[in-house]
């Protein structure tokens, strides 16, 4: 999901072409997740651009906008397939309500006998304290809006999942004041990953230092981003 430094807006929930379903705001014709499908594009973007990029075994990751909380979910299976010792670490000022998570039902895109403890394990996990949720993943939320970053006690960072409401709607989330915050936060030779592959963007990121690859991007997008801090 993604953050705003306003007042929450109205939500609905829609279904995707694939059938599965996202959340929308109608004042801004946006959406939480493509409307191609949910799955495809957080695996896509976050884990097979991401998680996967990341040559360690205990890591940390910060996600910029926990939302419905579908890329920490996938990422909770992942590490524990993968038998690797994640720190998640994420913002989100406006928090999705038990009602809509239970609508959505994200926990059925995992073919796993507690998947829906463990989905609301991870929203229910009290704000500003880390809690366990596996032996393999740790997570620590912040009920902050993105520009709070700075103030926040996060750091050595390995891996940012950036999943911010695009610059059509929420420019000041891809100029350059937000990614040099970022910056400051990841270790050296960390991972920035993005589904947008806007060219505001990408200069800004590379003006906080990042160098920027274009990737293939995912059903719907021709392209997205990988920075690297070198």
């Amino acid at each position: 999901m993604k953050n705003t430094n306003q007042i929450m807006l109205e939500r609905i929930i829609i279904t995707t072409t694939e059938g599965s379903k996202t959340l929308h705001i109608p004042e801004w014709n946006e959406c939480y997740h493509s409307q191609h499908g949910i799955l495809q594009e957080a695996s896509h973007v976050f884990l097979d651009q991401g998680f996967d990029q990341i040559d360690s075994d205990v890591f940390s990751i910060l996600e910029m906008g926990f939302g419905t909380g579908l890329n920490a979910f996938l990422t909770c299976y992942k590490a524990q397939e993968e038998n690797k010792k994640i720190t998640y670490f994420t913002l989100e000022k406006y928090p999705v309500e038990e009602k809509e998570l239970r609508e959505l039902e994200y926990w059925k895109l995992i073919n796993k006998g507690n998947a829906e403890e463990t989905y609301f394990n991870l929203h229910q996990a009290p704000w500003g304290e880390l809690t366990e949720i596996n032996e393999n993943f740790s997570i620590m939320r912040y009920n902050s809006d993105f520009f709070e970053l700075i103030n926040l006690p996060v750091s050595s960072i390995d891996l940012v999942y950036y999943d911010a409401f695009g610059a059509r709607v929420q420019p000041e989330l891809w100029e350059n004041e937000i990614f040099s915050q970022l910056y400051g936060t990841m270790s050296e030779g960390a991972l920035l990953t993005t589904y947008s592959s806007k060219g505001s963007a990408r200069r800004a990121m590379q003006h906080a230092g990042f160098k920027v690859e274009k990737k293939e991007g995912p059903k719907g997008k021709r392209e997205m981003v990988n920075a690297w801090k070198i």
